[in-house]
């Protein structure tokens, strides 16, 4: 019953604080309409929200995190290095990358950290959720970017919110 009618407890308290913050008011009305904002958007919004996986390793996730932090300083240097250079020299492409992802939370992670990192972006999703179009700024080797794709992202993500075998 609870789990109805609170659908996402922490995000209701996220935006119940950052309503506050918003307002820069600590006053009881601002508390009620911050709880209501705070209560009514997840619950409105209920069927587009992507549910936590029953099993996730945070500790995982931190490390992932870090490295997808530190791939994402790395490739604002290259892509500096290879914007400043000769334009002519580049090789964009479209490559299809394979998803053996079935957990829609860890898909929208891939998604989002290929399009952060400075050099892709998530250009399509098919509609089986099995194929994702990336754009590279310089792809040499169109193989070897899915591997990496696959190797660096995919792969930690399967352990960290782990997926029914395909």
């Amino acid at each position: 019953m609870m789990r109805k009618l609170f659908p996402h407890p922490a995000e209701s308290l996220l935006l119940l604080f950052v309503w506050l913050l918003l307002v820069d008011s600590f006053a009881f009305g601002q508390w009620l309409l911050g709880a209501f904002l705070g209560w009514a958007i997840p619950f409105c919004f209920k069927p587009l929200l992507i549910e936590r996986p029953k099993r996730w390793h945070p500790l995982k996730l931190l490390r992932f995190l870090l490295m997808v932090v530190w791939d994402v300083l790395v490739a604002n240097f290259q892509v500096a290095r290879l914007t400043l250079g000769r334009v002519e020299a580049l090789r964009p492409a479209f490559v299809e990358v394979p998803i053996d992802l079935d957990n829609e939370l860890a898909i929208s992670v891939l998604v989002s950290v290929v399009s952060l990192t400075p050099g892709s972006l998530a250009a399509d999703l098919s509609a089986d959720r099995r194929t994702l179009l990336v754009h590279g700024l310089d792809v040499p080797d169109k193989a070897a970017m899915v591997a990496e794709i696959k190797s660096r992202y995919e792969a930690p993500l399967k352990e960290i919110f782990p997926c029914s075998p395909t």
